[in-house]
């Protein structure tokens, strides 16, 4: 009489989690000689091989420190590598501005940023840091101060627009419903 292939789930496969097999599992030991620990962190035996070293995650950082991408070439190969590379990644360059998604924590729009800007001011400013900015900036271009200064009534402007910005955002922000 055959036995039953039939799994102990009675045909649901997802009464355990994922991974949990009841099957020994083989687990990659750390390349390093005479460790002990799992070795998941592979690391290239040399430059541009596809063969790795499987180490744990103590031995692959002490394997970066010491780890020369340039090793065995003379200073014209490495820099021809080095050349080589950043023609490939040349196309990156065009969004290099975006800087890992710009100043500021995302709290402000865009419009507040440009705002802030044409304050001079940081982006975590308060708007106490922003009130006092505006004031000075506003008092140093005004045209009863610079009667005849076309470029300080475009300034003065300018300093209005984003100051009007920043104070709306901030009423938004400080506005609760009753």
């Amino acid at each position: 009489m055959t036995r039953s292939s039939r799994s102990n789930d009675w045909g649901f496969p997802r009464w355990r989690p994922y991974g949990a097999e009841r099957e020994a599992t083989t687990v990659r030991l750390c390349d390093r000689h005479g460790c002990e620990e799992p070795g998941n962190c592979p690391a290239p035996k040399s430059p541009n091989s596809p063969e790795r070293w499987y180490f744990c995650q103590q031995h692959a950082g002490e394997y970066n420190r010491g780890y020369n991408y340039f090793e065995g070439l003379n200073a014209e190969e490495a820099a021809a590598r080095e050349q080589n590379e950043r023609r490939d990644a040349s196309g990156f360059e065009q969004a290099r501005h975006y800087g890992w998604g710009g100043a500021g924590d995302g709290t402000r729009s865009r419009d507040e940023m440009r705002a802030l800007e044409v304050l001079d001011l940081e982006s975590d400013a308060s708007f106490e840091d922003i009130r006092t900015a505006w004031r000075r900036l506003a008092k140093s271009n005004h045209p009863d101060v610079r009667p005849g200064d076309a470029e300080a009534a475009t300034r003065f402007q300018a300093i209005q627009a984003a100051y009007d910005v920043l104070r709306t955002a901030e009423e938004r922000r400080s506005w609760k419903p009753a």
